[in-house]
């Protein structure tokens, strides 16, 4: 078994049943993703793209098929055994950001760890240590309603980030943001690349797509491009609260100083 090798499909089909019409939505799709790559899925609406989200997240199982998650095959899993390899080794971003509105981001980003049963002391400390990694160490203690729509998606990153995973699965992660603060968010995944994280981004979008170092396009669901960056990405040398001003005057400012819990 290659140990570089987080993903590993082949010949994976996927098939919905619609009344007694059959859709298929995956189409023998084979793929590698190795350690501390950097991959955009991209494709238009109906590609396909979603339901491979959703298997290499272990959200779903494939009509056929065979798919590796860190050398382990999750082709055949049952829902128990797809939430424990989900828990273990995968961090999801998505859209929406889904925190606890009345919960501080130290507290939101502490929640995956609340439920593997780790002691608050610990918890506290790893929700600081990823919020300082994505530039929030100055707003554990701020409520969701008290930050900007770039910060809210880095607290959700943290919380994807807490439980040390392999895998990085972002779901048009700045599908809800305007084009400055989607700068930031990008530069906050280009950060994490750099310094080790396995990243799979999921976008409709070719200028999102063109912040990672490997494309991959669907079709019809099949994949019909499976190509490289051309030239090195922009280096983020400084984590990302020092790229605030990519979201644009003021927005960082628009949280209030508040009381921790």
């Amino acid at each position: 078994m290659n140990t570089n090798v987080i993903i590993s499909i082949r010949d994976l089909v996927k098939v919905y049943r619609v009344g007694e019409t059959s859709v298929p939505a995956l189409r023998g799709v084979s793929l590698e993703v190795r350690r501390n790559e950097f991959v955009a899925i991209m494709g238009p609406s109906g590609s396909g793209k979603s339901t491979l989200m959703n298997l290499i997240g272990c959200l779903d199982r494939p009509t056929q098929g065979h798919y590796r998650l860190v050398g382990e095959p999750v082709e055949e899993m049952d829902a128990r055994q797809l939430a424990v390899i989900r828990n273990r080794h995968i961090g999801f971003v998505f859209q929406t950001f889904n925190l606890l509105p009345r919960a501080t981001a130290l507290k939101n980003v502490a929640l995956p760890l609340v439920y593997a049963g780790v002691g608050r002391v610990e918890r506290e400390e790893r929700a600081f240590a990823v919020l300082a990694q994505v530039g929030l160490a100055n707003r554990v203690y701020h409520r969701p309603s008290q930050l900007s729509g770039g910060q809210l998606q880095r607290i959700a990153i943290a919380r994807a980030l807490i439980n040390q995973p392999a895998l990085l699965l972002a779901d048009e992660p700045t599908g809800n943001l305007d084009s400055r603060t989607s700068a930031e968010i990008l530069a906050t995944f280009r950060y994490l690349h750099q310094r080790g994280m396995t990243i799979v981004l999921v976008t409709h979008d070719p200028a999102i797509a063109a912040n990672a170092q490997r494309r991959i396009e669907l079709h019809d669901g099949r994949i019909v491009r499976d190509e490289q960056a051309g030239s090195e990405l922009a280096l983020v040398q400084a984590p990302p609260a020092s790229l605030e001003s990519l979201a644009g005057a003021g927005v960082a400012s628009q949280a209030r100083e508040e009381e921790a819990l």
